[in-house]
C-alpha cells in the first residue's frame, strides 16, 4: 500500500485533538456513544490486527459498534486520526532519564524500536511532517536533554538530534518490513534466503563482485544468528557509530 502521512489534516483541529484542548465537554442530555480516546484506541487495534490499509472511519465505527457519523463529531477524518494514532503509540515509550547521555539515547532508540515492532503499521506512516503531539514532543525533549548533557554546543545539539531521529525511525521502520512480510506470507526471512541458495551456487559471479567474495571467504558474513539477530546487531552498530561521531565533536 502507498504510505500514509502524518500532518495532513486541518492543523488547528489536529493540534486541539492531540493536546485535548479544549477537553471534550461533559455531556448534556444523552451521553455520547464514543470519545476521542475510544476512537483512537479502536483505530490502533484495527491497524495492529489488519494493517493501516484496513483502517478507515467506517471500519473503526464497526469496531466500536456505532454508526460512522458518530465518529465525525469527535474526529474530522482519517488524516487527523492517523496523527492521533501515531502520537498515541509514541507515548507508550517509557523514557526514563537514567544513565549517561549515550545510555539515554540508546534507551530512546530501544523504546522507539519496540513501538514499531508492537505496531508494525507505523512503517506505513511517513512522519516527514510529524504529529506535533505529546508523544512526539516528549521524545524530542528526551533526546535533546541527553545531548545537552553531553557538552555539545547548542547548534551541534540540534544537528545531532536530527541525525539521531532520522536513523532511529528509519532503522526501526526497515526492521518491521521483514516482520510484516512474515506475517503476510507465513515465510520467515531466513527461509526466503534459504530458498534462493541457487543464486549463490549458479548465478553469483565471483569476478564481477570481488569485494563481496573476499568478505565471504574471510567469514565476515558468518554471524551465526538469525536475520532478526543480524538486524539488531546492525541497528546497535549503526547507532553506536553515530554516537561515536557525535562524541567526536566534543574533542
Amino acid at each position: 500500500m502507498a504510505a500514509e502521512r502524518s500532518g495532513g489534516g486541518d492543523p488547528v483541529r489536529t493540534l486541539a485533538l492531540l493536546w485535548r484542548r479544549p477537553p471534550e465537554p461533559k455531556p448534556v442530555g444523552r451521553k455520547p456513544k464514543v470519545s476521542v480516546d475510544q476512537i483512537v484506541t479502536a483505530a490502533i487495534a484495527v491497524a495492529d490486527r489488519e494493517g493501516l490499509g484496513a483502517m478507515s472511519m467506517a471500519r473503526v465505527a464497526q469496531e466500536l459498534g456505532v454508526g460512522t457519523m458518530s465518529l465525525y463529531g469527535h474526529v474530522p477524518g482519517k488524516a487527523e486520526l492517523i496523527d492521533l494514532m501515531a502520537d498515541t503509540v509514541l507515548q507508550e515509550r517509557d523514557l526514563t532519564p537514567v544513565g549517561t547521555w549515550r545510555e539515554r539515547v540508546q534507551h530512546y532508540a530501544d523504546r522507539t524500536r519496540a513501538v514499531y515492532r508492537k505496531h508494525p503499521w507505523m512503517r506505513d506512516v511517513s512522519m516527514v511532517r510529524p504529529p506535533l503531539g505529546p508523544g512526539l514532543m516528549d521524545g524530542q525533549e528526551f533526546v535533546l536533554a541527553a545531548l545537552a548533557d553531553s557538552g555539545l554546543e547548542p547548534r551541534q545539539i540540534t544537528v545531532a538530534h536530527v541525525a539521531i531521529e532520522g536513523f532511529v525511525h528509519s532503522a526501526a521502520a526497515s526492521e518491521v518490513d521483514d516482520q510484516q512480510l512474515e506475517e503476510k506470507t507465513g515465510e520467515s526471512g531466513d527461509s526466503w534466503w534459504g530458498a534462493r541458495q541457487v543464486f549463490w551456487d549458479d548465478y553469483f559471479d565471483v569476478e564481477r563482485y570481488p569485494t563481496m567474495t573476499s568478505l565471504w571467504h574471510s567469514g565476515a558474513y558468518d554471524t551465526g544468528g538469525t536475520l532478526s539477530d543480524n538486524v539488531r546487531s546492525s541497528f546497535d552498530y549503526g547507532l553506536a557509530k553515530l554516537l561515536d561521531g557525535i562524541e567526536g565533536g566534543l574533542r
